[in-house]
């Protein structure tokens, strides 16, 4: 049991990511990378789904990265989906950078940054990033936090329905593990519920009464609490019964049980990617389904490895009946699950949650071949063959010695049986590939969905009447110290015809760089055109071109070549999307 949860733990951190939120980014007002005639009252973004604002949502840096006094973040009237923070009355001529954090409605923050000017574009020292970047630590603390109680909620949840179900000989060995994940559960609940309020700041783990006042107002804050609640009333429960010496009737049992894993496992889907997006209700409930087939199915496999050297053939078939069971319900919810997240075909390659859901298909498939092995084990292991026993009048039949009694018959032959040892490799090979889709299940949770990913729209330009500006920023790295950094390309406006190319080169450090050669290219494959050379030229802080032709809308890839030195030069690439 050890060997088995320290195992999934291992692989579950070893792939981990960091969270990214389910909040795509739909249009921001002013665009980014935009030019207005007059300064914005309110920058305004608008996201795929309901977003939270934090205290310090907004950060905007004037051209010499000097942070500007703006009013309180707020949400737009009855747009829970957009935020926006006023700004100054007025604004000086050059660019301005926003830097924003929102925590999205699954639970999970999300940041960006983005540049306006007002009047023209200048050159500025603010970071082109968010200057907010998650804290490693408090990042790493809630993640790992995180994990372990999936691991001991289906520990818990397995076993309950192990004891009740499958009804081994004796649940004695299953006392300590069941112990051990209840305590950490209750551990790993309070240490999210602490660090919810870092976690979503993106600051150091330090505690404050304010903040965790703030949490318990939010809606994963609360689930966290009913969370201890329920397993505080359990535990309160058990020890009841302890002091009475009292043991309940195996029905009560499972009706108390069933009773506590629902509302338990409703705390994790309300709070998690369910409970964003389309078809809410059903989302829920697809997923609460989804929670308890899983942790039965795991959670079980951990109960008969540890107890499959004493326990009977019965309790082995009862649990084959109930693993197969809940694949059928991790089938039918996983399949709408997936639509859900995906929303499209194209989505399933074009998305980073696509190709993921790919990979644990691949797993999945794996994992039913393994079940399909120990189900065979199970079924020789419990089978009685009827010609056994309809052979036992033959051999009653047996002739009488001379001169003595007649002999008792000889009894019929057992069925050759596979020993417990190879159903429990089979168990053991069962887990293992069932720890690699719980790995791949947890990365689902942290990643974008399709849907999310593709509604996200390119921000729509103002109604000042100006173009929406491309911008498209690519790191480099030319192998040296120091050697690395990102150039920022704006084509204004970013569709076809005549159009400016700006060109900045920001240093290790997120400061302006200057190099002393800049070249960028436009290949639009599909229709064999180019590479078309922009022919930028130092402008003194950044490179330019005042007029280059974009023959024809579509995918270009965009080419960039910086040179830092005689002898240090690199050429990095991106995709540019180029409108009519």
């Amino acid at each position: 049991m050890t060997v088995l949860c320290a195992g999934l733990f291992l692989v579950l951190l070893g792939t981990a990511a960091p969270a990214s939120a389910h909040a795509a980014l739909r249009t921001t007002d002013p665009p980014d990378g935009g030019v207005l005639r007059t300064a914005p009252r309110h920058v305004t973004l608008t996201f795929s789904e309901s977003v939270g604002l934090l205290t310090d949502s907004f950060r905007v840096y004037d051209p010499h990265n000097h942070r500007l006094r703006t009013g309180p973040a707020d949400h737009a009237p009855g747009r829970s989906d957009t935020a926006r923070v006023p700004l100054p009355a007025r604004l000086a001529t050059g660019t301005y950078t926003v830097a924003w954090r929102v925590v999205s409605a699954d639970s999970h923050p999300v940041s960006g940054a983005l540049t306006f000017s007002v009047g023209k574009r200048t050159a500025t020292t603010a970071r082109p990033v968010p200057d907010r970047t998650e804290n490693p630590v408090t990042a790493a603390l809630y993640n790992i936090a995180r994990y372990l109680a999936y691991l001991s909620v289906a520990l818990l949840l397995g076993t309950a329905a192990f004891v009740a179900y499958c009804r081994p000989p004796t649940a004695a060995p299953l006392r300590t593990p069941v112990l051990a994940a209840a305590w950490t559960l209750l551990g790993t609940t309070a240490a999210l519920y602490l660090l919810r309020a870092p976690y979503e700041e993106g600051t150091s783990p330090v505690l404050s009464p304010g903040s965790l006042t703030h949490t318990a107002t939010t809606r994963p804050g609360a689930l966290l609490l009913a969370r201890l609640a329920l397993l505080l009333l359990s535990a309160a429960g058990v020890a009841l019964l302890r002091a009475r010496r009292r043991r309940l009737p195996r029905r009560t049992t499972l009706t108390v049980a069933a009773a506590l894993s629902l509302p338990l496992a409703l705390t994790w889907t309300a709070a998690e990617h369910a409970s964003a997006g389309i078809q809410v209700p059903l989302a829920i409930a697809s997923g609460t389904l989804h929670l308890l087939a899983m942790a039965a199915w795991l959670g079980g496999l951990a109960c008969l490895l540890r107890t499959l050297g004493r326990t009977s053939t019965a309790t082995v078939a009862r649990f084959s009946r109930l693993a197969g069971a809940s694949v059928t319900v991790l089938v039918l919810t996983g399949v709408y699950q997936s639509w859900r997240g995906l929303g499209s075909w194209q989505a399933l390659t074009d998305t980073a949650y696509g190709r993921t859901l790919l990979a644990k298909l691949a797993a999945v498939t794996a994992l039913l071949l393994a079940a399909a092995c120990s189900r065979t084990w199970t079924t020789r292991l419990t089978a009685r063959p009827r010609s056994a026993v309809a052979r036992v009048p033959e051999a009653a039949r047996v002739p009488e010695p001379a001169g003595g009694p007649p002999l008792p018959p000889e009894p019929p032959a057992p069925p050759p049986q596979p020993p417990f040892h190879l159903l429990r490799r089979s168990v053991l090979a069962e887990a293992a590939v069932a720890a690699v889709v719980l790995a791949l299940t947890t990365l689902l949770t942290s990643t974008v969905p399709g849907r999310a990913a593709t509604e996200a729209a390119p921000a729509e330009a103002p109604a000042t009447g100006i173009p929406t500006a491309s911008v498209t920023t690519i790191p480099f790295d030319v192998g040296t110290p120091g050697g690395h950094g990102k150039v920022q390309i704006t084509l204004d406006p970013g569709r076809v015809g005549r159009t400016s190319v700006q060109a900045v080169v920001y240093g290790p450090d997120g400061g302006l760089s200057t190099v002393p050669e800049l070249r960028v290219t436009l290949t639009l494959g599909a229709q064999k055109i180019g590479p078309l050379d922009t022919r930028v030229t130092d402008r003194g802080g950044y490179w330019g071109a005042d007029s280059f032709a974009l023959p024809l809308p579509g995918t270009w890839t965009m080419k960039v070549t910086i040179r830092l030195s005689e002898l240090d030069q690199v050429t990095v690439s991106a995709p540019v999307r180029v409108t009519r």
